[in-house]
């Protein structure tokens, strides 16, 4: 970047900064909370995690619990190619209503939820989930460990991919899963495999995931090594091999094109200190370079549209509330202190953007928050609008644990805000996806009396018989405008537009079709939802239980010589 276009753009940020003060200065609380409904909150959290029981891929056990879903792609990776990490790729979760296994989503979507349980551990057991949520998790990660190998110290590839979709417009008819409208378990065709030598990103993102889910197992010992040693190959692979994952593959490229690498590398070094206790991974996450490139690349040419938005094209904004945690409950000061600081800063500044008294995001009439304007994957609303109910509330609920002198909050400008305000955004976000909008309408399938009959899913959609549809025989359950014949339960959908319309129609994958990283952050919102808060807040403790005390008691002074 040349130094002119960079001082455009501080002076841009300076300047936005600066109106964000002015809306923060001149406004009111608007307080109009809806009924809290934890309950509600449970219930839903129940099915949300049953979407991914109908998303995964390989041998399912007889405990899977969706009954219309079946053994699916046993041969994936098979031939190896020379040099492969392995000729096993089976398992792992399906993206989405096709067929294509992507660890780039997929592993932030891991990683998210076990962010989630690493908070609500107690949530989780008092909703008789946590053995679930856990299962969930190690069957992503338990296939990211085939995707590389998780033996050696140093790797020089990744698989990021199996299965394709049509990247030259439908120009080609060879069978792959996205031309090809088939149920998982009736898949014939060949699923290539597409790996990496320079994926930062990818590999950042992977590290990050078996970094959290260290702390998620770090009870069994042996499965938590292998997971955090993975975790540091792949960090090690993305620090010296740069390169973005969906540079070498117009697939990735067309389905989940990353905008940058720095962000990964602040949000998975962030993790691989909680993981390890080692202050190098804080040092880099720390270091001022890095934060500017994490803030900037997000948003090379304006600075709110991106900022402030988690989602699985930008974790700078996890990595930030993780590291306010940090200095909130362990404050290790010096040489951390300046930007851990900036990070706490900006997270205020976030969390006040979030608000419903300022106008830094446009809301619908309906009062659903629009934070993916500066997205190509328009209208889908939803999977960007739970990560943000998610960060605020456990950002509230980190403020209250770390304040018990006076009213937990935050100011805004001149104005403090309690951290009820925060969670107020949060459950009218969730209240919205659950069936408080202008269509009455849960979002969440199953959840609820109205909900989306034609989710844009081939597996849901095509009826389990004996019959065995071609890849284009199948096509014609995708243009049926009947119901699906399965429910696929849990499943929250792209979401409506930003005039609160919904199209219920199983073509349009803009308002139908579901997600792993849409239901990840849906799962984690509603654990930080539910339940009482009084009694069961945040575990201060499990994140930190790698790290060494910040400040060792010294040893006792030697016993006088007088007293010898």
């Amino acid at each position: 970047m040349h130094h002119h276009q960079l001082t455009c753009i501080i002076i841009r940020r300076a300047g936005m900064m600066l109106l964000v003060a002015t809306f923060l200065a001149a406004s009111t609380i608007h307080a109009s909370p809806p009924t809290p409904s934890p309950n509600s909150y449970t219930l839903a959290l129940h099915k949300a995690l049953m979407f991914f029981n109908a998303q995964r891929s390989g041998k399912l056990s007889d405990h899977n619990h969706v009954l219309w879903r079946g053994d699916s792609c046993l041969t994936d990776g098979k031939p190896s190619t020379a040099g492969s990490p392995t000729s096993d790729l089976v398992g792992g979760y399906y993206d989405a209503g096709n067929s294509i296994k992507f660890n780039f989503p997929a592993s932030f979507a891991m990683t998210m939820l076990s962010w989630s349980v690493i908070e609500y551990n107690a949530k989780y057991e008092a909703a008789e989930e946590l053995t679930h949520i856990k299962d969930v998790i190690k069957w992503g990660t338990d296939y990211f460990l085939k995707t590389f190998n998780n033996s050696a110290d140093t790797i020089d590839r990744i698989v990021s991919q199996v299965g394709l979709g049509n990247t030259d417009g439908g120009k080609d008819t060879t069978p792959n899963d996205i031309n090809c409208w088939m149920r998982p378990e009736d898949i014939d065709y060949t699923r290539p495999v597409t790996e990496c030598h320079a994926c930062s990103d990818l590999a950042a993102e992977m590290a990050a995931s078996l970094a959290a889910a260290s702390i998620v197992f770090k009870d069994n010992r042996t499965y938590s090594k292998k997971l955090v040693h993975g975790a540091k190959a792949l960090f090690k692979f993305s620090r010296d091999s740069r390169g973005h994952y969906s540079s070498g593959s117009s697939d990735a490229a067309l389905f989940y094109n990353s905008t940058s690498y720095w962000d990964e590398y602040v949000w998975a070094s962030t993790w691989l200190y909680y993981a390890t206790g080692n202050s190098s991974y804080l040092q880099l996450a720390t270091t001022p370079a890095l934060a500017k490139h994490a803030t900037f690349s997000q948003a090379p040419n304006q600075y709110w549209p991106n900022h402030g938005v988690l989602s699985w094209d930008n974790k700078l904004v996890g990595a930030q509330v993780l590291l306010t945690r940090l200095r909130l409950f362990l404050n290790p000061g010096y040489p951390y202190e300046t930007t851990l600081r900036r990070f706490h800063n900006e997270t205020n500044t976030i969390m006040c953007s979030y608000l419903p008294a300022f106008t830094i995001f446009n809301r619908t009439r309906g009062g659903l928050i629009q934070l993916n304007r500066g997205h190509l994957r328009r209208p889908r609303p939803l999977e960007y609008v739970v990560n943000a109910a998610f960060l605020a509330t456990v950002y509230s609920d980190y403020l209250e644990a770390a304040d018990s002198t006076k009213p937990a909050g935050l100011h805004c400008g001149p104005n403090f805000f309690s951290v009820d305000v925060l969670r107020d955004f949060a459950k009218t976000q969730i209240d919205y996806i659950l069936g408080r909008n202008p269509q009455k309408m849960s979002y969440v399938v199953g959840f609820g009396n109205h909900f989306p009959k034609q989710v844009h899913h081939r597996g849901a959609s095509i009826p389990k018989k004996k019959i065995k549809y071609s890849c284009k025989g199948g096509w014609k359950w995708r243009g049926s405008l009947k119901p699906n014949p399965y429910t696929i339960v849990g499943a929250m959908v792209a979401g409506p537009d930003k005039h609160d319309g919904f199209h219920d129609v199983r073509a349009n994958y803009n308002y139908t079709e579901p997600t792993l990283v849409g239901n990840a952050g849906l799962v984690a919102a509603l654990v930080a939802l539910s339940g009482d808060r009084t009694t069961d807040g945040i575990d201060k403790n499990t994140m930190f239980s790698a790290i060494p005390p910040m400040f060792p008691t010294p040893p006792p002074p030697p016993p006088s010589a007088s007293k010898a």
